[in-house]
């Protein structure tokens, strides 16, 4: 039997889009935000001849470095002050969320609910300027040695520079937080598909000036567009997959009443990280990729030995992609969901499922179902994001048609719009509720 509000969400009209005034509110918000952000990927960093950075960049635009780009929409390309993009904070939250599970003093104030996640977002804040600025100075030391790229090298240059990327990534993480809270959709992730989307039609243009010039085959070229669409499709299906666990409810008795017995399910997604590992897993070997690849030929054998290893396709490269991926799929399905608070509030409602006991049992039984489910769910990342990077690292294809830029477009896209939907189910709700009370007032 369909609920009513199954039936409403599968009515949404978005001619009611007109009428949400506060949804509205937030769409032109967050639009608003993210074109301020593509604006500062257009500003580019004082001191810098563009055209010779463009050449520097070209001659390792294939290897971590043009991964790099892709996440910061184009700024590494353009050497904007937005180089770094929200990268830093993604690679301090990663830390501090890894703390929390070895330090008994942050997993208390992980325990202690709102005030506890506000000082937490605290030390994240700073663990990220810290990581700014060590990439930032590391990237204001490779273009000092990048031949002719800065104008008037020294320390003025390496200051200003650091200062000028730093701030631009803690600008960006305001922003990300100014999204979220008064905007549409998860302001972090937002940002990274906003980079993503923009840099897509100059993507698909280059591509196909490549196939003009012979440099790819027509062949090929079909062939990537028709992967892009299959792992698309691919990605859509196994964000909708699901696990449900059935539970049923006894009957009770309410006064002179007796009402009989309920059942219901508890869903388990395939993917419960979402977007999570790959982002994750790109930042942590974006970290010191930056520097390997800043001080190719400069510095010591294994420097010059980490650089070409880590470029997109090699071994070592795919090998580490793979492990941390895998890695943050079960971390962070683990820090979202908790099988014993889940098996708790079940017990304490009544819910139990069918042949288990209650409580502990249950708990085992959840995280026995979602072990294994995640196993799927990590498999899945693994396939979407490795399979199409080696054929396009291979194949010389822009990164924007790889399955790491292809999951979060699709990823973040769903949940915004399920955001923009269950604003719509709300303020349809609240339709209804009012015509119900002018109904009761005429009565």
């Amino acid at each position: 039997m369909v609920s009513a509000a199954e039936q409403l969400a599968a009515n949404l009209n978005f001619g009611a889009l007109a009428k949400a005034d506060e949804l509205k509110k937030r769409i032109w918000f967050t639009l608003g935000a993210l074109l301020v952000y593509r604006l500062g990927t257009y500003i580019p960093l004082p001191g810098i001849d563009p055209a010779a950075w463009e050449q520097v960049f070209k001659s390792q635009a294939g290897g971590i470095l043009g991964m790099f780009n892709m996440f910061a929409g184009g700024g590494i390309n353009r050497m904007a002050i937005f180089a770094l993009n929200i990268m830093p904070y993604i690679s301090a939250s990663i830390i501090i969320q890894l703390l929390t599970t070895v330090s008994p003093k942050l997993e208390a104030l992980k325990k202690e609910g709102e005030a506890g996640r506000k000082t937490l977002n605290q030390y994240t804040r700073y663990l990220t300027v810290i990581l700014a600025t060590f990439q930032a100075y590391g990237i204001a030391v490779g273009l000092q040695g990048a031949g002719n790229v800065v104008s008037e090298p020294g320390l003025f240059f390496l200051i200003s520079t650091t200062v000028t990327l730093t701030g631009g990534t803690m600008f960006l993480m305001w922003l990300g937080e100014q999204i979220t809270s008064r905007g549409i959709g998860n302001g972090i992730s937002l940002i990274i598909l906003a980079g993503i989307v923009a840099e897509l039609p100059s993507a698909l243009a280059n591509m196909l000036e490549l196939g003009r010039q012979g440099a790819l085959s027509t062949g090929l070229i079909l062939l990537v567009i028709a992967m892009a669409i299959v792992v698309i499709a691919f990605i859509v299906f196994m964000e909708r997959a699901q696990r449900r666990l059935l539970i049923q409810y006894p009957k009770r008795q309410v006064g002179n009443k007796m009402f009989e017995g309920q059942s219901s399910h508890l869903p388990l997604k395939l993917n419960t990280s979402g977007v999570i590992p790959p982002i994750f897993a790109s930042s942590l070997l974006l970290l010191p990729a930056t520097v390997a690849n800043f001080n190719a030929g400069q510095g010591p054998e294994w420097f010059q030995w980490l650089n070409t290893q880590l470029s997109h396709g090699r071994p070592l490269f795919l090998i580490l992609y793979l492990s941390l991926i895998v890695f943050f799929a079960f971390f962070y399905t683990a820090i979202v969901f908790n099988p014993t608070e889940t098996a708790d509030n079940l017990k304490k409602h009544g819910g139990f499922i069918p042949g288990i006991r209650p409580g502990e049992r249950t708990a085992e039984y959840i995280d026995y179902v979602l072990s294994r489910v995640t196993v799927l769910g990590a498999i899945y990342l693994a396939i979407v994001c490795l399979i199409p990077e080696i054929l396009i690292s291979y194949a010389s294809v822009p990164f924007y048609f790889g399955g790491t830029s292809l999951l979060i477009v699709v990823s973040v896209t769903m949940d915004t719009v399920a955001q923009v939907q269950g604003y719509l189910l709300a303020h349809q709700y609240e339709g209804l509720i009012r015509k119900s009370k002018l109904r009761g007032r005429r009565r």
